[in-house]
């Protein structure tokens, strides 16, 4: 062994993880790492570039950024990066620069994916960062909204068109003519750095109307003259949603991109709105533009495109929940105003509610409908009955055309059941917490999670304030409650290998709705209703549980990230679904993921089963919670 070989071979031995692996195997390693060294500020591995390496940093530093450009770690000797990228997709997820001259050893990616296959006690050393890493992720950008999960540059689509400030406006005229463009950048020589010329100002059609035409300026005035001065200018990894809000607070349509600080290209307006053309809030756009249920109809392979889109974008499970939640209420009001036009105005007051994952803002491409109807107190049957049944029979039906598969359960506004007075909903919710039963128990895991889509949405509000106040320190109801949530488990053997069942045409699959993202959003919901929380949504209601000190420290976050990782998996794997051209569903086969999803899959799965007996000691009847 050469003489380097041997000194990387020691740096090695003294740094985890790799000191949990057997010398002969370090010695393998050794000869195949490529040693390069980096200049201060010089870029190491951008977004989205292909994945080749494990980087190990020798010497130095190194610091590692989200996306959006915000700095995430800093790493120096001993550290490493890349792993996330390589156990994914392979390519990078975290752009990382040398914050000092650094060296760095690369292990190729082939032997790194070796080593994680086949030896265990290194791949847990390296996962260790990795959950550390996937909370970063897993936390990050909760609005519902997708501009938040692409990139700027994917909007570029052509180079940056550039003339000098000296160029006549005759010039800039044809040349905005040539490209087809609608504006174009005005460089100046940079006397400090002659080979980075200076961004001196923008020209666009509104710039040559205004500043040229109307004034009656020559054709031969330069550019300089009447171009654009102080550009709005953003970086190549920011955030479509950032550059969206650098064009409203700055009251600009064009924006230049730049990478390195040299023009990449510029976005419009008008690449923003074509590129959003399938974001949730155009889809909304579309749904209150339609004049039939056919229309509707015809609008769910957008649905699931966006849906797709999101996934594919690495948006959150909760950004995706939100946004198909958004979607799918849009949906029911859509269907009530064309029911209500169908059937004129009702003969009272009502609410229509949406239950289950709606209400809680987790729905996914796969997802029945849950509904119910709350009336005004002067409700007569007799009288009024026939119209709410017929409103609720429109909505359903639609609802089913659009996607949304009628609930097995029947609970839906076409039961009788369903459709109560405020008074009545009032004393049945009561009546379920102060006398359980194993049937209102059933029932109160589903409306207990309500809010008003339509309507007098406030009696949505006033019904989720009763159940607050009435559970709050229930201690024999909550003991039921929680008994409840405990009735789905994980799916881990004694050992902690996953148990599989048999699932239509999955042989040896996991109903990862049914044992994984259902259980999680039962316990939730019983330390939710303990401490008075009226958030519906899963994630907040984690907050508030948080902030209420009701779990062990530390357990509460562990909560968010399982939550947010199992249900990512979920949707990954409907979106799947959707690209093979199969009808999507909830049934994973864990041996068709990566490594690193399954390894962290069970251990959300642990999280899980551990906060499950948690619940089971914490709520006992007559105990004070």
């Amino acid at each position: 062994m050469q003489i380097e070989q041997l000194e990387i071979l020691d740096f090695l031995r003294a740094h985890p993880p790799f000191d949990a692996l057997p010398d002969e195997v370090l010695q393998r390693v050794a000869a195949a790492v490529d040693v390069r060294y980096y200049k201060a500020g010089e870029a190491i591995v951008e977004f989205g570039q292909v994945a080749e390496f494990w980087h190990v940093v020798r010497s130095g530093a190194v610091e590692v950024f989200r996306r959006n450009g915000t700095l995430y770690n800093r790493l120096t000797a001993g550290g490493y990066f890349g792993e996330f990228g390589l156990l994914r997709n392979g390519r990078v997820r975290f752009p990382v620069s040398a914050l000092e001259d650094t060296l760095l050893y690369l292990i190729p990616r082939e032997l790194f994916a070796e080593l994680f296959d086949q030896h265990e006690r290194f791949a847990d050393l390296v996962e260790v960062e990795d959950r550390t890493r996937l909370r970063q992720v897993m936390s990050k950008r909760e609005d519902a909204n997708d501009l938040l999960s692409a990139t700027v540059d994917t909007l570029i689509g052509r180079a940056a068109v550039t003339l000098p400030s000296t160029a006549s406006a005759r010039e800039l005229a044809q040349r905005m003519t040539e490209e087809c463009g609608s504006s174009l950048l005005i460089l100046d020589d940079n006397p400090e750095v002659p080979e980075l010329p200076l961004l001196a100002g923008i020209v666009t059609d509104r710039d040559l109307r205004t500043r040229l035409v109307a004034p009656g300026l020559s054709y031969d005035t330069l550019a300089a003259e009447i171009m654009s001065r102080g550009v709005v200018a953003v970086s190549h990894t920011q955030l479509v949603f950032e550059a969206m809000l650098a064009m409203l607070r700055h009251n600009v349509h064009h924006l230049p991109v730049l990478k390195n600080q040299r023009p990449l290209g510029v976005i419009a307006l008008s690449d923003i709105i074509r590129y959003e053309s399938r974001n949730s809030l155009f889809v909304v756009g579309s749904i209150f533009r339609q004049q039939s249920v056919d229309e509707l109809a015809a609008l769910v392979p957008e649905v699931r495109a966006c849906f797709a889109r999101m996934v594919g974008e690495d948006a959150s499970a909760n950004m995706i929940g939100s946004a198909m939640a958004a979607i799918g209420r849009s949906f029911k009001q859509r269907l009530l105003e064309l029911a209500e036009a169908d059937l004129g105005p009702p003969p009272v007051p009502y609410c229509f509610l949406a239950l289950g994952s709606m209400a809680r803002q987790e729905q996914l491409i796969v997802t029945d409908q849950d509904n119910a109807l709350v009336l005004d107190n002067r409700f007569d049957p007799a009288q009024h009955d026939a119209y709410f049944k017929a409103l609720a029979t429109f909505v359903s039906d639609g609802l089913a055309r659009c996607g949304y598969s009628y609930c097995t359960g029947g609970v839906m506004a076409t039961n009788e059941k369903w459709r109560q007075p405020v008074r009545v909903w009032e004393r049945t919710f009561t009546d379920w917490i102060e006398r359980p039963t194993p049937e209102s128990l059933l029932h109160a895991g589903i409306f207990f999670d309500l809010d008003g889509v339509w309507g007098r949405v406030e009696w949505a509000t006033r019904l989720r304030e009763l159940i607050a106040r009435k559970a709050r320190g229930n201690s024999r109801f909550l003991a039921c409650m929680a008994r409840n949530a405990l009735l789905r488990t994980p799916p881990l053997g004694f050992f902690k290998d996953f148990v599989v069942e048999s699932d239509g045409r999955h042989t040896r699959a996991i109903n990862i709705k049914r044992r994984g993202t259902a259980p999680l959003a039962d316990l939730v919901r019983v330390h939710a209703l303990a401490i008075g929380a009226q958030s519906i949504n899963s994630f907040e209601r984690l907050k508030d549980i948080i902030d209420a000190a009701v779990l062990p420290l530390g357990r509460g976050q562990d909560l968010y990230d399982a939550l947010e990782f199992i249900s990512m998996v979920r949707a990954r794997h409907q979106a799947e679904d959707l690209a093979a051209g199969v009808d999507p569903d909830n049934s994973i086969d864990p041996e068709k993921l990566s490594e690193f999803e399954r390894k962290s899959l069970r251990d959300a799965f642990l999280i899980l089963g551990n906060a499950q007996k948690f619940l089971k000691y914490r709520y006992q009847p007559g105990r004070a919670n």
